[in-house]
């Protein structure tokens, strides 16, 4: 398993554009994706989960891989969150 928590640092948070983004990045690792937010999880392939979330600006979430090629898909959706402006990952 990997992960890597995000504060997201977006005006509008995980809204619709960035969410489909961050799906489709999913969708290209065999791994599963999981993000987490205020206790509440949701499949990070899934473009109704991640949406039902409502993520504002400067709250803080996780990303969990599980899978064969998890530190790769951790590494892809970092990239996205840097990228498009979302957020920022701890180290």
């Amino acid at each position: 398993m990997a992960e890597k928590i995000f504060t997201v640092t977006n005006e509008a948070g995980i809204h619709a554009r960035p969410a489909t983004l961050l799906v489709h990045k999913a969708g290209q690792y065999g791994s599963e994706l999981t993000i987490d937010f205020n206790g509440r999880k949701a499949n990070l392939k899934s473009i109704m989960g991640v949406m039902s979330m409502g993520i504002r600006q400067n709250t803080r979430i996780k990303v969990i891989a599980e899978g064969p090629d998890e530190e790769e898909a951790i590494a892809g959706i970092t990239e996205i969150f840097k990228s498009e402006g979302l957020g920022e990952p701890e180290s």
